[in-house]
């Protein structure tokens, strides 16, 4: 279960991870252009609801990404019986969380779309397509937890079973629920809500199935260890409550972006959800590397080399860069194609082209600075993290708040935001490095 500092190894660990975070996005992008073709309010509505609900799937991944850290660090001591415990008791704490956020959504959601926008249409449909979507939680929690067990112990390929199933299923139940094919009800955009709970179930499914299938249970027996552990609950929420708020500040942050972009209009809006893919896509490789750094880095701690901590991130970061420097070159070189992809209307196309040219350079320093960052994640100091995450994120929304909500400037200046945010990180994340106050760290 130790891993070496190599381009192999990284590369290894790195590709299954990038093709399991692409598939997804394949699925994003049929799913966006889908709803292109009902309307822009359609096309807005989901992007603002997509937000909300990825920050409740990055809380799922903050408490996944606290058991990485302590898996990893068990995989590299060699520990199966210390990383099986915290799987099973990740998983028990991913349901109650999750069933936890789904009451509060019911509740809440009603009075936080209601206050924030303005559009009476963007309101309502915004509520009850959360009322459907927000089902599929639980199973989207305990995918990511055992996505966050196979990257610890090395076996980063079996992901991308999971995503091609997930991915299949939710096109298909797209194109049938959305437009009524075969037979389905003619659903529209709550046809997409439905369609996305079904692939995170086959998604839960697929990787729950692939652990006793390929016998995983007798190297990591979970049945031994089914009673509910308060003092690992303590430290796992230890390790992973600061990278829970710290995502909900990051993806918090671009909710508020989504609701002042609304404030500027329709059109605004539906390019602004156009765009939010290109992260998505130039991102594959970009969180593949991020997060083969965080695993890595906690794995060759647990080895006692933490010398090799900073020529290790350093290494993972020239290659996010390398494979990000593509994506950005065909992205600009094709960039009206690439939109009219998503809804074939010449006008709304040009207006977002000078935003997608922002964006997709902003992507180049994202590149860096989240395979850094994420490199000091795995270190341990998630305290540290959430600190330089609340930094980065209040710079931004300063940015947005005066570009966005009183200037009311070009919607190229309001993506501008992106460069704020990624350069913030970048700044803190070396810092931190350089000053060596993540050396020693136990978890």
């Amino acid at each position: 279960m130790k891993v070496s500092v190599t381009n192999k190894q990284i590369i290894r660990l790195a590709a299954p991870i990038s093709l399991s975070l692409l598939i997804p996005q394949i699925s994003f992008l049929t799913n966006t252009a889908f709803l292109g073709r009902l309307g822009e309010t359609e096309l807005g509505v989901n992007g603002l609801t997509g937000i909300f609900y990825l920050i409740l799937s990055m809380i799922g991944y903050g408490l996944s990404s606290g058991m990485q850290i302590q898996m990893a660090r068990r995989a590299g001591q060699n520990d199966s019986e210390g990383l099986a415990k915290i799987l099973t008791n990740g998983l028990m704490l991913a349901v109650f969380l999750a069933l936890s956020l789904m009451m509060l959504t019911l509740w809440f959601a009603p009075l936080i779309f209601g206050l924030s926008l303005h559009n009476t249409d963007n309101i309502a449909l915004s509520i009850d397509f959360l009322y459907i979507r927000v089902w599929g939680l639980p199973f989207l929690m305990m995918t990511q937890l055992f996505n966050a067990f196979y990257i610890s112990i090395s076996q980063s390929r079996y992901l991308i079973y999971g995503s091609l199933a997930a991915t299949a299923v939710n096109i298909f139940f797209d194109y049938a629920l959305i437009f009524g094919h075969f037979g389905m009800p003619h659903l529209g955009l709550f046809g997409a809500a439905v369609a996305s709970i079904i692939s995170e179930l086959v998604f839960c499914l697929t990787m729950f199935g692939i652990f006793y299938f390929r016998k995983f249970h007798f190297l990591y027996p979970l049945r031994f260890y089914a009673d509910f552990s308060f003092k690992l609950c303590k430290r796992t929420l230890t390790i992973a409550a600061p990278l829970i708020v710290q995502f909900m500040f990051s993806i918090g942050g671009w909710q508020i972006f989504f609701i002042f972009i609304e404030h500027l209009g329709e059109k605004e809006l539906a390019a602004s959800q156009i765009l939010r893919s290109i992260f998505g896509i130039v991102g594959v490789c970009t969180w593949a590397f991020a997060s083969t750094c965080n695993t890595m880095v906690s794995n060759i701690i647990g080895q006692g080399r933490q010398n090799e901590v900073v020529s290790l991130i350093w290494k993972i970061s020239k290659l996010s860069i390398a494979f990000t420097l593509v994506i950005c070159a065909l992205l600009l070189g094709f960039s009206h194609q690439f939109l009219a992809l998503y809804r074939n209307d010449a006008d709304l196309i040009n207006f977002a082209v000078p935003s997608l040219r922002v964006i997709t350079v902003a992507t180049l320093i994202m590149s860096i600075s989240t395979v850094i960052f994420n490199g000091v994640v795995g270190t341990g100091n998630t305290l540290v993290n959430l600190t330089m995450e609340v930094t980065c994120v209040c710079t931004y929304l300063i940015y947005c708040y005066v570009f966005i909500e009183r200037l009311r400037s070009p919607l190229y200046i309001c993506w501008g935001s992106e460069f704020v945010y990624w350069s913030s990180l970048l700044i803190t994340s070396l810092l931190y490095l350089r000053s060596g106050r993540w050396k020693g760290k136990t978890i």
